[in-house]
């Protein structure tokens, strides 16, 4: 397996505020990075950490104070009340896609590999981005692109793909790398291709609509003076995370009107977004997009 460096490691840690016997949720478990961080500062405590991805639960060695679900994150509230771990001292999420995800050429995420188009995140579900090209009308492909790779020429590539697929199967990385490049202004290729590549895994995935049902469930799932701490790789993620901190600390109308909720309440730690720093950007320049904000329970 490819090695994934966690993003802000020492800092999202550290803002946990982590006790020898707390309970903890890593919601995005992944390599293990964050959780076996926090389980060192651990006596009888124990981390909680979620993963959809087989390969990544597959791959860890195990440890006696970390617990390992395999489930999305979506489902936070109901794993750690079966585990009789409700409530809990800290949630971390460290969103978006690992470099085990990038560098597999077989999962379909990278257009950098020729590979059947597939951007699953749970190898177990039955719709995949090559799905998604074949069936989704042009309104709706642009809407995809539109709203989570926000792609200018939207409707263009929408349509390009609608003329390809109809002369032959869009079914891999390269042929729809091909279509999408097109459209790409000269030296602005990876940019665009990343931008598609990005909205096609947030629709197969259905991430948005995850992280909106994690987001709504975190408050209730942490002690008082519990911290949840969020690592944001895009805008579309990182508006959604800044905007809940933000209306449940004043009990406005996104709480209300967005969440369904109204009486949660938040005190901002981070003050703002915390980025990596310039050293973690040498060593990791994948980071160079994270955005980590940091709230407690009231």
């Amino acid at each position: 397996m490819t090695h994934h460096q966690s993003v802000l490691l020492k800092e999202s840690v550290e803002y946990l505020a982590v006790k020898n016997d707390g309970r903890y949720a890593d919601a995005t478990f992944g390599a293990g990075g964050h959780s076996l961080l926090i389980a060192k500062q651990l006596k009888t405590g124990q981390v909680y950490g979620f993963d959809q991805d087989e390969d990544a639960i597959n791959g860890f060695p195990g440890h006696p104070n970390i617990t390992v679900i395999r489930s999305n994150f979506r489902f936070l509230r109901n794993f750690l009340r079966y585990y009789d771990a409700l409530p809990v001292d800290g949630i971390l999420a460290d969103l978006g896609i690992s470099s085990h995800h990038i560098e597999t050429p077989e999962r379909g995420f990278s257009f950098r590999f020729d590979a059947p188009l597939d951007m699953r995140m749970n190898t177990a579900s039955e719709f995949n981005a090559r799905q998604l090209i074949a069936g989704y009308s042009v309104e709706d492909l642009t809407r995809v692109f539109r709203n989570y790779g926000e792609v200018d020429q939207a409707w263009k590539i929408a349509n390009a793909i609608e003329k390809a697929r109809s002369e032959k199967p869009v079914e891999t990385t390269f042929q729809l790398a091909d279509i999408v490049n097109r459209f790409a202004r000269p030296g602005r290729e990876n940019s665009l291709m990343a931008q598609v590549f990005q909205a096609l895994r947030i629709e197969v995935n259905h991430e948005m609509e995850a992280l909106e049902e994690f987001l709504n469930q975190s408050y209730e799932c942490l002690k008082p003076s519990g911290r949840l701490v969020v690592i944001s790789y895009h805008s579309l993620e990182d508006r959604m995370v800044k905007a809940f901190f933000k209306a449940q600390k004043s009990n406005d109308s996104f709480a209300e009107n967005i969440m369904g909720r109204k009486d949660l309440m938040w005190k901002d730690i981070s003050r703002g977004a915390i980025a990596p720093s310039e050293e973690e950007l040498v060593k990791n320049p994948r980071s160079r997009s994270a955005k980590m904000r940091v709230a407690e329970k009231i």
